[in-house]
């Protein structure tokens, strides 16, 4: 799908920012289990409490990046215990053999726009301590924006950087910083998610 910028995936209503990787190996197994997801997320009735939901796949084709957005931890919690695991079961037994390592649960810190002309071409994300997220914003080359997020504990920074390109990334990636690069695969907002519609799906 076409690349936007990170700002026009952020809802203004959200609460929290659900942040978790899904490790597959391959990118046969990253597409096959994107599509099962997003076949997950259509056959069922969106909760009015997931404000935005955003899936991404690494460059490397060996994982899935999930971006939600939800009014409030407490309503993702609700969801999940009722409904997640039936999500999930399903996935597995098309794409059996998922890593999932975990889901950070996050606040939009901070974003600082670079460049609002050019659209990105590759998302990079890292996390880091809390303290050094604050002077990790240097300007370089093809960096368009970066977005903060802080864990709910307040001690992790969990940062998502737009780049031209994954070369000019490349270029500036601060040794000993684990960086991974993804594309955004699938996208939907829940604009009535207040009025307890389904989302529109993009």
């Amino acid at each position: 799908m076409t690349m936007t910028h990170f700002t026009d995936l952020v809802h203004p209503a959200a609460g929290t920012a659900l942040i978790s990787e899904w490790l597959t190996g391959t990118p046969e197994r990253s597409h096959a289990a994107a599509d099962a997801m997003i076949d997950q997320w259509a056959a069922a009735e969106t909760p009015s409490a997931l404000l935005a939901q955003h899936l991404f796949i690494s460059t490397a084709g060996t994982g899935l990046l999930f971006y939600a957005q939800w009014t409030s931890d407490e309503d993702h919690l609700a969801w999940a215990r009722a409904r997640r695991l039936e999500m999930v079961n399903r996935v597995d037994t098309l794409v059996p053999g998922i890593e999932r390592p975990g889901l950070d649960r996050t606040r939009l810190h901070r974003s600082v726009v670079h460049d609002a002309k050019r659209r990105p071409g590759v998302f990079a994300v890292t996390t880091m301590a809390a303290d050094d997220a604050e002077n990790a914003g240097v300007a370089a080359p093809g960096l368009l924006g970066e977005h903060i997020h802080l864990t709910t504990d307040g001690e992790r920074a969990i940062v998502v950087t737009e780049w031209t390109d994954a070369a000019a990334q490349e270029a500036a990636v601060t040794h000993g910083l684990d960086v991974k690069q993804y594309t955004l695969h699938h996208s939907f907002r829940n604009d009535r998610a207040h009025a307890g519609s389904r989302s529109p799906r993009v």
